[in-house]
């Protein structure tokens, strides 16, 4: 990280001060005024902001609390240890990226004066933007994605060990920047930006902790998903399971829990929607495109597009080309 930026970071808080003067315990009013511990976005971000940031209040036990937000936590320099729904100890290292939603509970244990650390406190408004960027089609985006809803509950948290992946590096970075030094227009570049970052991170699934016990069934899942992306043409249960040496039926269950779709429905999604990116991009002919995604049975692929789309492929691929043809004034 930029040092100049490091340094801004570093400097001892307010409330920090105090801790060293002997205060033993954080101030609950800074974060909340409710008598449970959930910390308020209310008054976190001034009115009518969607995002800012605070550096970890360091040398005290956070103890255990929510969030009424979204929270990503960055690790500028050294290193937290965190106990995420009172089970799961997760340690970030220089470089992690740890992503909470409102679901999760979460405890500190006390950082020292070089485990710099800075908390993104961010209202699910504000990815508005973020999802419109992300492509719609991959079921594992829709997964990610949903790990930030208040309503999803298959997973609470999502800890990368990115820091060795340089555009992640340079985007927290440059949202971090952005926010302490307030530059102009930083609404537009902030979202912008935080879009750049998902769709690296999509890039670096591989990425997230894979030790993580509370993770096993979702890294499980992610895997899954990135199968059926890289291999929808020929895909099947049977080889996902010999890949993961996993029973077909537990990948079958797990899927189905975790994402509400089965691993046929996921499968036939990404074909579908795979067929519609071709029929709206390409002049291929109908037939050829059909045999691409892996179908064999025309008359089959025309029932399932006409019932995911609401019309025949014909009609979908001339729609499009009316759009396109009337956004560019033709």
């Amino acid at each position: 990280m930029n040092q100049e930026l490091l340094d801004k970071l570093k400097v001892i808080s307010p409330e920090e001060e105090q801790i060293l003067a002997g205060e033993t315990e954080v101030q609950k009013s800074i974060y909340t005024a409710a008598d449970d511990f959930i910390v308020d976005g209310s008054q976190m971000l001034d009115a009518g902001k969607l995002i800012d940031i605070r550096p970890h209040t360091r040398f005290v036990h956070f103890p255990r609390h929510k969030h009424n937000y979204i929270e990503i936590i960055y690790m500028c320099s050294g290193t937290t240890t965190h106990i995420i729904n009172d089970t799961t100890k997760v340690t970030l290292d220089t470089g992690d990226l740890l992503f909470l939603n409102q679901n999760a509970t979460q405890e500190i244990l006390p950082a020292g004066e070089e485990d710099i650390a800075v908390n993104f406190i961010v209202l699910p408004e504000f990815f508005d933007r973020t999802f419109l960027m992300i492509d719609e089609r991959s079921a594992l985006q829709e997964f990610l994605v949903g790990a930030l809803k208040k309503n999803r509950s298959f997973t609470d948290y999502l800890h990368f060990h990115v820091s060795q992946v340089l555009p992640i590096q340079n985007l927290v970075e440059n949202l971090i920047w952005s926010l302490v030094y307030r530059q102009p227009n930083r609404r537009n570049i902030n979202q912008t930006t935080m879009g750049l970052l998902f769709i690296q991170l999509l890039n670096h699934t591989d990425k997230i902790n894979q030790d993580d016990p509370g993770q096993h069934d979702q890294n499980m899942v992610f895997t899954a998903m990135k199968y059926v992306e890289e291999n929808y043409k020929t895909a099947t249960l049977d080889e996902l399971s010999a890949q993961l040496k996993e029973p077909a039926y537990y990948l079958s269950r797990l899927i189905s829990r975790m994402t509400g779709k089965t691993f046929k429905n996921l499968l036939q999604t990404k074909r579908l929607n795979q067929s519609a990116f071709l029929l709206t991009t390409t002049t291929l002919p109908v037939e050829e495109i059909i045999a691409s995604v892996g179908y064999d049975n025309t008359s089959y692929f025309h029932r399932i597009f006409r019932a995911q789309f609401g019309m025949t492929p014909r009609s979908y691929r001339l729609s499009h080309d009316s759009v396109s043809s009337q956004d560019t004034g033709r």
